[in-house]
């Protein structure tokens, strides 16, 4: 007798939201169950990016709600998404250019400790202790992305790939149950985008929930156990990697009226 599906850690219900009179996504659900890499595509203005601002409470949708294991957190604010668990990176990776990579790490790891990044600017003797204790998880969570010898290194100065491997890490500080990743493997040379496969399953494999944007979709269906699509802010397919390469909406919506000619 099959075992029941696990419950979704992550419902998306219905999601519309309007910019003007612009919709940038219109009545989209899906779930996002424990443990699988979930990829989402799309061309160009489909709503990819807009819908992870929805999910991390940057934009609050206009229509529908976004649940996390049951519980309704439509529109919470940013900072108490990423306290429920809910993590992301960003296609323009957010690095202050003087601060080094190391002190990124730490400053990440600050949003899951109960000294704060200000309080780590007061030595007492109890908050020395757990800031010690960030700093060895920040050198750990720099080797597991591959920057340990980077750690020195200022943001500003690390090639693309670093950086975007920073950008992963970063938004692992918190460690998160939920990882949203933007486009991580865009403009990287083939040896990268190989490292950052092997990066997210790594990170899926110590327990980490994954929902990845991705135009490079050759690489992207080497990792994902199901792929959700957009176009034009409407969800129009969803499935197994080798059910959404065949299906003929979805090559519709990347190569338009080519396939009929």
């Amino acid at each position: 007798m099959d075992e029941p599906s696990p419950k979704p850690i992550l419902e998306i219900r219905n999601i519309t939201k309007n910019f003007g009179g612009l919709t940038a996504l219109n009545d989209v659900s899906f779930d996002l169950h424990p443990g699988e890499i979930l990829g989402v595509i799309g061309p160009n203005g489909a709503g990819k990016t807009t819908l992870f601002d929805v999910i991390t409470g940057r934009y609050r949708p206009s229509g529908g709600k976004v649940f996390h294991k049951g519980e309704d957190i439509t529109g919470l604010k940013p900072h108490q998404i990423v306290q429920k668990g809910i993590s992301r990176s960003f296609q323009l990776e957010v690095l202050f250019k003087n601060l080094s990579v190391f002190k990124h790490l730490v400053m990440s790891r600050h949003l899951h400790t109960q000294v704060g990044f200000w309080g780590s600017f007061f030595r007492t003797p109890g908050n020395r202790k757990e800031e010690e204790a960030t700093e060895a998880e920040a050198l750990e969570l720099m080797r597991f992305v591959g920057l340990e010898v980077q750690g020195d290194r200022l943001g500003g100065n690390l090639s693309h790939g670093y950086q975007k491997s920073l950008g992963i890490a970063m938004a692992l500080g918190p460690a998160p149950e939920i990882l949203l990743l933007d486009e991580p493997l865009s403009a990287l040379s083939p040896k990268r985008v190989t490292d950052i496969l092997d990066l997210i399953r790594a990170i899926r494999d110590k327990g980490v929930t994954v929902m990845v944007i991705e135009h490079n979709m050759g690489a992207l269906f080497r990792i994902c156990d199901r792929v959700v699509v957009l176009s034009v802010g409407e969800k129009i397919a969803e499935g197994l990697p080798e059910e959404i390469k065949h299906n003929q909406r979805v090559i519709e919506a990347y190569l338009g009226g080519a396939v009929r000619a």
